[in-house]
């Protein structure tokens, strides 16, 4: 009897019997298998998905950030850096003023500003964008230049700066045109130099021409599936001109460029008055386009970044704010991940002031920072989850004695 009722339930949207399929789910006046299942949520992602496309989400000048609630935004993560700050939030206000601009049709048509951030390394660049990203109402990515080539070469190509783009915006490609692409490293794609070579310089110069294209805002053929591993994928066509990019790089040696600059016009009588006003403790302030002009960059790219801005050298008053203030400072991480454990974790306040000092000898910036407390912490993090230990205090010999141990004065020549 049990055999002849289970031949009679049948699916009721594809009519298989249960002994076809895997399952069957009962409802109250039929029933659906487990194949009518997976195939109807396939269909329904797609439906969702063709509706978000076709709608896309307006902007609101009233409902925007205004340059100021940005900078208060990035100040609650990023310490300093108010120069940068300001740069990055008029400029990220006025392209939505510009995607409002070109929604309406008005005749006068504002012309995007993209950015170049310049800062020695450890100073906030990647961490400015990527605290911004999480404010923003358009699609943002970080990409990095270091992989690119150009086409035919091994590395990635110009095009593959977008895929990520259009990735984050869920392939939607009316709102990947009004993203914003933060690349990264920069520098490294600057010129190797001006004497000929009978190598091609396929990371350099040769690059700097692929990105022109994107930077001015023209119609770019990009993979979906990045790179050339997928050769039969269809292209996705994608118009760069309402697109925002924000360059950034350490241009490590740069103030050698500036230094030279700065002291050409400096002739006879005059030279040591001339000289008195400059501060060679921080010559980035004193960054102008030549500079990069003379790093490596070609000048149609300097061109198409018509913002320059730099970040400055973190002090050690600022380097003591890192330590502690931010939303997702390093100690905080540390004591949030051993509550987890229920353990209370305090710092002396000698160990602060030590752990300061060490990333200043090393001159490693804020990165320095993350490295020393982390040696301090490992075996700490090892030791206490399993020790039963409701609160623990870190000392400064302790920590003396896990920077000696562990020889991190190596990271002074690194």
């Amino acid at each position: 009897m049990a055999d002849t009722r289970k031949s009679k339930i049948c699916c009721s949207f594809c009519g298989r019997p249960e002994s076809e399929v895997n399952f069957m789910l009962t409802g109250l006046n039929g029933y659906i298998c487990d194949s009518c299942v997976a195939q109807a949520y396939d269909i329904t992602q797609e439906a969702l998905h063709t509706q978000k496309s076709t709608k896309s989400s307006k902007l609101n000048l009233e409902e925007l950030p205004k340059p100021k609630e940005i900078k208060e935004f990035l100040d609650q993560y990023v310490i300093g850096q108010d120069d940068a700050k300001r740069f990055l939030s008029v400029s990220v206000y006025n392209h939505y003023k510009r995607l409002l601009q070109h929604d309406s049709g008005d005749d006068v048509e504002i012309e995007k500003s993209n950015i170049i951030m310049v800062g020695s390394t450890g100073t906030g660049k990647t961490l400015l964008a990527r605290t911004i990203a999480k404010l923003l109402k358009v699609p943002f990515t970080i990409v990095d230049a270091t992989v690119l080539t150009e086409a035919g070469y091994v590395g990635e190509d110009i095009e593959s700066l977008l895929t990520r783009l259009l990735q984050v915006a869920d392939y939607n490609v009316a709102e990947a045109e009004r993203g914003i692409v933060f690349i990264d490293e920069i520098d490294k794609i600057a010129r190797k130099g001006d004497n000929p070579s009978i190598t091609r310089d396929v990371s350099g110069e040769g690059v700097q021409q692929g990105l022109l294209k994107l930077l001015e805002g023209s119609v770019v053929n990009v993979p979906p599936q990045g790179g050339r591993k997928h050769p039969d994928q269809k292209m996705i066509p994608v118009n760069t001109k309402n697109i925002l990019f924000i360059c950034g790089g350490a241009f490590d040696g740069i103030e050698k460029k500036i230094a030279q600059r700065l002291n050409a016009h400096v002739v006879g009588y005059g030279a040591v008055r001339n000289t008195a006003t400059i501060d060679k403790s921080n010559l980035m302030q004193y960054i102008a386009p030549q500079d990069l002009k003379s790093f490596g960059l070609i000048p149609e790219i300097i061109g198409r970044l018509p913002i320059l801005t730099y970040l400055q050298p973190l002090d050690r008053s600022a380097l003591r704010s890192i330590l502690t203030e931010p939303k997702n400072s390093i100690i905080k991480q540390y004591i949030k991940l051993l509550e987890m454990d229920g353990v209370k974790l305090t710092f002396e306040e000698t160990v602060l002031e030590y752990v300061v000092d060490k990333a200043v000898e090393y001159k490693l910036g804020a990165r320095g920072l993350r490295s020393i407390v982390e040696t301090i912490m490992m075996d700490v993090m090892y030791e206490i989850p399993s020790s039963g230990t409701k609160e623990y205090v870190l000392t400064l010999d302790y920590a003396k004695h896990q920077i000696e141990k562990a020889n991190l004065a190596r990271l002074q020549n690194a």
